[in-house]
């Protein structure tokens, strides 16, 4: 069998060693969590159950989750919140995740959202002063934006681009065929559209996105969306383990085998990525401030 090929079995089996992760310090995490709530912040670490929290939290890092934490979008594999009328956009939070940033002395930042599609500009205005109040009291921090399909709205693409973050990323989740029913609410093709014009609207930004596999894709699929996402120039790719978060979430198919994960990493690097990120354990965000290098070796 393909090590992607869907297993019904695989939702009840015990993990493999390779998706454990070692205990982290909880001190330096509850700091962390201590320094977060006082600033009522979200991250999606949290909301979306991230295996990695430990780690990142541990490291003093962490994805800073704007105009949340509830989604109106209820993607079946995504452990955040539901809700078709979210709360009204907060006016501080851009300076509090800034006081943020500041205070964990981040070099790279990433700073994700949930869906609001009850906003006219999807929240790029919101992203936009994220933006300049981390540029305000940390200069020297790279920003890195995991931005929704914003449905479609290329002036509010253009807003956020403006806004000149280092790295512009939005996730194409999975393959075309399962988009029905993993991304109901998401369009393949206009994600696509997405990276592509923004490359278009400003060449000097980075572009990345990320996949995750185990939901029945095969290994061709992969291929296929790696292949599309190089043709419209994207940068950056990230390939990564779905893990159930609940019994009522999409169901598991496969656990890859880090084999697997290896063999994508070597073809996009072979088809012109700058960089494949590409283990169990990866999600978009993981270990993102490893872009620096990435910038400072291929300048723009």
């Amino acid at each position: 069998m393909n090590a992607n090929s869907p297993s019904p079995t695989a939702a009840r089996r015990k993990k493999p060693d390779w998706l454990r992760v070692k205990a982290p310090q909880w001190e330096r995490v509850g700091a962390v969590k201590d320094l977060l709530r006082g600033l009522g912040l979200n991250t999606v670490c949290e909301e979306a159950s991230c295996p990695n929290i430990g780690e990142c939290f541990q490291r003093g890092t962490a994805t800073f989750l704007i105009m949340g934490p509830a989604c109106t979008r209820a993607c079946p594999y995504c452990d955040i919140d539901f809700e078709k009328q979210p709360k009204a956009l907060d006016p501080t939070e851009p300076d509090r995740l800034a006081e943020a940033v500041r205070r964990m002395n981040l070099n790279h930042v990433v700073i994700t959202s949930v869906n609001r599609d009850d906003l006219d500009d999807g929240g790029a205005s919101q992203f936009v002063r994220c933006i300049e109040a981390v540029r305000e009291t940390s200069p020297g921090t790279s920003i890195e934006v995991l931005i929704p399909d914003l449905c479609g709205n290329w002036a509010a693409l253009a807003t956020i681009l403006a806004a000149a973050p280092e790295v512009l990323n939005h996730n194409t989740e999975t393959v075309p065929r399962l988009y029905r029913r993993v991304r109901p609410q998401g369009d393949y093709q206009r994600s696509l559209e997405l990276l592509k014009r923004s490359r278009q609207l400003r060449p000097e930004v980075y572009t990345k996105s990320g996949i995750m596999v185990g939901l029945g894709e095969t290994d061709a699929e992969v291929i296929q969306v790696m292949a599309d996402l190089r043709q419209v120039d994207c940068d950056i790719l990230t390939i990564g383990q779905y893990l159930q978060p609940s019994p009522k979430h999409l169901s598991l198919q496969a656990f890859v085998t880090p084999a697997q994960f290896q063999r994508w990493h070597d073809v996009g690097m072979e088809m012109g990525f700058l960089q494949v990120v590409s283990t169990p354990l990866t999600r978009s965000s993981y270990h993102a401030e490893e872009v620096q290098a990435l910038m400072a070796d291929n300048p723009r």
